[in-house]
């Protein structure tokens, strides 16, 4: 099997160049994309595609962010 993955993302620079304080600094969508080169049937990509769900760590890890500690060293 060979695979592509195509990430896209949905952001307005407006919020991160800080010009509009009511627009959200980073991205407000993320889409990914699988193109998979496979013999497998649909029930098996399926499954593929449900633990790369799960155990994406990226993925993860945008859905429930981690506490992020800012400090000076």
């Amino acid at each position: 099997m060979t695979a592509t993955v195509r990430a896209t993302g949905r952001w307005d620079a407006r919020g991160t160049l800080g010009l509009d304080k009511s627009v959200p600094v980073g991205f407000t969508a993320i889409d990914l994309s699988f193109d998979l080169d496979t013999d497998a049937d649909d029930q098996s990509v399926a499954r593929l595609l449900e633990l790369t769900e799960r155990y994406c760590v990226v993925a993860q890890t945008l859905r429930q962010p981690p506490e992020i500690t800012i400090s000076r060293a």
